[in-house]
């Protein structure tokens, strides 16, 4: 797999001669949260989209065929209410003409995935349980949450392999239930046992008394699942306070120098999550957002100074794949711009070679699985402890995964049905 032809010339510096520069600029819309609760998972995308743009036009624009063309980012709020979120996309495509929408999915996505769908849409989502055969156009190219979890149990079962007892919680929605679900396949493919398994609702919940209970047990290991920054932070302090050292898996560890600060250095030496600073030394080498990683970590450090999380990088890494696509086929239609993204089905995405997956989870191989980082903090800083492979942890373990998925309900088939009967009820 070789990189864009992009990235191959921002790297020597120049583009040829015989490009043509267009008046209008490529539109590409942006509907995340922007602000409640979920906006540490949308704010910091756009914000890593605003870099990437500005990279892209300094180089003279996208290549589209015979011509450059400047590109723009079109932000809107989906966190304002349905009906907007709605509208907003409707406003996106049909009057700023947007060619591809990047969102977080999930419940956020949820009121204008149906509207999308049926406009054959280009779509990304960072949640790949948006994806099902009624979403065609709905692509899950940077990250496959949860599933990359199973890589750092992995890990931590090769490395302790004493550990065996586990406690764990995640929030009751379409962020928290998968991953809930991915954890608990992943301990069972380790053998390790589950002692206690708390769900909360994601507007009100008890940090402190949450862990309380998951302690009772006596776990060896406690899991916050996919739980949401605030969630993330008032957890792993209360484990802290309760005397609990041990390791701390969870999906993500945003803002995690503040948990350094508020706890202390060797207690977050067992904290594992699976987003690295895009200036670790196990990224050096790697292109992509046509420079090297840690160049564009320094650009967002210095434009967005305390704002890098999880998702800085993601929605400009699915942009990066979608430029790739748009130069090889010449356009920026949406559909042709899909097949041209799935052919041959492999692509290089941020951690090297991956591959389309998803017909057996999501009735669609619209998600793009390659390898993904295990994290942790040592020294105060997160660094990469390793790479999994989540593809072939799901060659031995996928069977074991459908099954929690299927105890959950979030099969594509059982999604599917219970959609039907929401529409077939009286209103």
């Amino acid at each position: 797999m070789s990189i864009s032809l992009a990235q191959r010339l921002a790297m020597a510096g120049s583009l040829p001669r015989n490009l043509h520069h267009a008046a209008t600029p490529v539109r590409i819309g942006f509907l995340a949260p922007l602000s409640g609760p979920s906006a540490p998972w949308g704010k910091p995308g756009l914000e890593g989209c605003l870099i990437w743009a500005d990279w892209v036009n300094e180089q003279g624009g996208l290549i589209v065929g015979p011509r450059r063309r400047r590109v723009e980012i079109l932000a809107r709020d989906a966190a304002i209410s349905p009906v907007e979120t709605r509208v907003a996309a409707m406003e996106l495509v049909e009057r700023a003409g947007a060619q591809v929408i990047l969102t977080l999915g999930g419940d956020s996505l949820a009121p204008a995935l149906p509207w999308l769908m049926a406009h054959r849409v280009l779509t990304t989502t960072l949640l790949p349980f948006d994806l099902s055969p009624e979403t065609p156009s709905l692509i899950a190219p940077a990250e496959v949450h949860p599933i990359y979890v199973v890589t750092g149990v992995e890990w931590l079962a090769a490395t302790r392999p004493e550990l065996k007892r586990v406690a764990m919680c995640g929030q009751e929605d379409m962020l928290g239930q998968p991953g809930l679900a991915s954890y608990r396949a992943a301990f069972k493919a380790e053998d390790m046992q589950i002692l206690r398994e708390l769900r909360y609702p994601r507007d009100a919940c008890d940090a402190e008394a949450m862990v309380a209970a998951m302690l009772q047990d006596d776990p060896q290991v406690l899991c916050w699942g996919s739980s949401e920054p605030h969630m993330v932070h008032a957890l792993t302090e209360a484990a802290f306070h309760a005397g609990f050292r041990g390791p701390i898996l969870s999906a993500t560890g945003d803002n995690y120098s503040r948990l350094v600060a508020r706890t202390s250095l060797d207690f977050m030496e067992d904290f594992i999550f699976h987003f690295p600073d895009f200036d670790d030394p196990a990224l050096a080498g790697t292109a992509f957002f046509f420079r090297q990683p840690a160049a564009f970590h320094a650009a967002y450090q210095q434009r967005f100074p305390g704002h890098w999380s999880a998702v800085s990088w993601e929605y400009a890494a699915a942009l990066d794949l979608w430029q790739q696509a748009v130069e090889i086929a010449g356009t920026t239609e949406p559909l042709t711009v899909l097949d041209s993204m799935k052919r041959g089905g492999q692509m290089m995405q941020v951690f090297g070679p991956a591959r389309w997956y998803g017909e057996a989870l999501f009735g669609i191989d619209n998600a793009l699985i390659g390898s993904w980082p295990v994290v942790r903090v040592m020294q105060g800083v997160a660094r990469i402890a390793g790479f999994g492979s989540v593809l072939d942890w799901l060659d031995r373990h996928e069977a074991l995964l459908l099954r929690e998925m299927e105890a959950q309900g979030l099969l594509w088939q059982q999604r599917a049905e219970l959609r039907g009967r929401d529409l077939s009820s009286p209103a």
